[in-house]
């Protein structure tokens, strides 16, 4: 019953652990999104096998299991537990530093381009908001 969802668990811990090592190394790898989707997969699986558990046993699921069994899920929900902060902390400073060097990029293109607009009234000009400068990105930078 339980042994599906401890190996589900087990699984994501793992490969939430060797995505965290691969990121921290540098910031793209060519397998990342076959991990992101196998790590969306395995969230399903375990997502599903509580759901049924909760299922059969509504309010006792959990009290039921055999003492090693509780261990044994006790001890996969620790590990996942850390091994997803780790992974949330670099995945966070990976987005954050995309958006640093997007921000960087668009402002850079927008000074080079002079895109600023510029609203005439009839009591004379009005500055108006810069306008984004077009920015084309290759998917290898």
């Amino acid at each position: 019953m339980t042994a599906q969802l401890i190996d589900a668990m087990v699984s994501l811990t793992q490969i939430m652990e060797e995505e965290s090592e691969r990121l921290a190394r540098g910031p793209f790898f060519p397998e990342l999104p076959e991990i992101a989707a196998a790590k969306l997969r395995l969230t399903g699986r375990i997502e599903a096998e509580v759901a049924r558990m909760k299922r059969e046993a509504p309010d006792d699921w959990a009290e039921r299991l055999d003492p090693e069994t509780r261990e044994a899920l006790a001890d996969a929900s620790r590990c996942l537990r850390d091994a997803s902060a780790v992974n949330a902390d670099i995945l966070k400073r990976q987005i954050e530093l995309s958006a640093d060097m997007m921000g960087a990029i668009a402002a850079e293109a927008q000074r080079l381009t002079g895109s600023r607009s510029t609203t005439y009234a009839a009591c004379g000009g009005l500055a108006g908001m810069d306008a984004p400068a077009p920015i084309s990105l290759n998917a290898r930078l």
